[in-house]
């Protein structure tokens, strides 16, 4: 016996066609678009109810029914998200009076903590990279790796990196971020080294000249999927599950470790590119002891406190 189709597809797809048309968005979205807003209007049909007739009342019986399910509240947020703009749509069209989404507010999700490794599993992998075979592959490997570490950058700013810049042995560079945006960035002394070996390696071999990239392949640079699967490689050799190293996971652990060690935020929000200190102090709530210290130590009474 054939499974009956999901309901409301048709009306489903008119949104998907509208959404497609009013913002372009890719495949990838529009199938998640339509995975959720199957889903809810399943749920919908099961109490009586539809997309275009549910009040909320309906919608909060499904998200509890969600929720009972073991649903992660991420994947109920989402659900709920595409509902809302499903709804508006159809208040558009005039073919509801209103959105019921309006009086749902969306589930907390727990804040995820940026994971990092230790210094020492840094140092580690930088060493992993110095021990590579041949010397190209060591040379590039330890040069990215320090570059990263050294400056927090994101993957897709390391990989397309200019070599211009480096060969005027700066103590800065210029990384072009997120929309645009431009920010200095300082290098510190290893990074230099390594980045300056690399450079002689190519001017040596001849790729040097023509290169545009600090780290070409061909006509273009290395992708971030090449870097990423190196990584994964590199962390095994070094002796680290591979399932902890990613190219962010080492811009987490810049970040904790400058934090760490008396970085102030807002220099690390600049370092980091982050367009809004929130993210960035997402961060402090790694270390919560480095916080108590901070007001022990700075605090004008605290030292006070403790003669009393």
């Amino acid at each position: 016996m054939t499974a009956a189709a999901p309901p409301q597809i048709p009306l489903i797809e008119e949104f998907l066609q509208a959404m497609s048309a009013d913002r372009g968005l890719a495949r990838n979205s529009l199938d998640a678009y339509r995975r959720d807003l199957e889903a809810a209007a399943s749920r919908l049909a099961a109490t009586g109810s539809t997309i275009e007739s549910c009040d909320a009342e309906d919608l909060r019986r499904a998200l509890a029914g969600w929720h009972t399910d073991g649903l992660a509240p991420r994947s109920v947020a989402r659900r709920l998200s595409a509902l809302r703009q499903m709804m508006a749509w159809l208040v558009e069209e005039r073919r509801r009076d209103d959105n019921p989404c309006r009086w749902i507010d969306n589930p907390k999700a727990p804040a995820t903590l940026p994971k990092s490794l230790s210094e020492s599993e840094i140092t580690a992998l930088i060493a992993a990279a110095q021990r590579l075979q041949p010397d190209r592959k060591a040379l590039q490997m330890t040069a990215m790796l320090e570059l990263l570490y050294a400056t927090g950058l994101r993957v897709s700013e390391l990989v397309s990196l200019p070599a211009d810049q480096f060969r005027r042995d700066l103590a800065t560079i210029i990384v072009q971020g997120k929309g645009g945006r431009e920010r200095l960035v300082a290098l510190g002394g290893p990074a230099r080294l390594a980045v300056s070996r690399w450079l002689a390696h190519l001017d040596e071999t001849g790729a040097g000249a023509a290169a545009h990239f600090l780290f070409p392949v061909g006509d273009t640079h290395i992708t971030r999927q090449q870097f990423a699967s190196a990584l994964k490689r590199l962390s095994q050799a070094a002796g680290i599950d591979a399932s902890r190293v990613s190219p962010h996971i080492l811009r987490h652990s810049f970040a904790t470790h400058m934090l760490n060690r008396g970085a102030d935020l807002r220099g690390l929000q600049t370092l980091l590119g982050h367009a809004d200190i929130s993210t960035t102090q997402i961060y402090t709530a790694t270390r919560p002891d480095r916080l108590a210290g901070l007001v022990a130590e700075a605090h004008p009474l605290a030292g006070a406190r403790q003669q009393d």
